[in-house]
């Protein structure tokens, strides 16, 4: 059976976000004042072949410590649509 699942990467909430405070400072050149913080990340979408969802989301956990995320500087999480 193939699954939709979405791998967010996030960098750590203990590091500085330099795109994130680049896009907060074009938010405040467009004048949108209500914005207190941005974190910019990625998602990765995976369609994945498992038996059981759970199988799929183990495969993404995996390829997310292996690949997708630097651990040093971001923390990821895994949905399974």
């Amino acid at each position: 059976m193939i699954f939709s699942v979405d791998v967010k990467v996030m960098p750590l909430k203990e590091l500085l976000d330099p795109q994130g405070k680049a896009v907060m400072g074009g938010l405040e050149n467009l004048e949108i004042k209500n914005v207190a913080d941005v974190r910019v990340g990625k998602n990765i979408c995976l369609q994945i072949d498992a038996a059981t969802a759970e199988d799929a989301k183990k495969i993404a956990e995996d390829a997310g410590r292996k690949l997708l995320a630097n651990p040093v500087m971001e923390y990821f999480e895994v949905s399974v649509n």
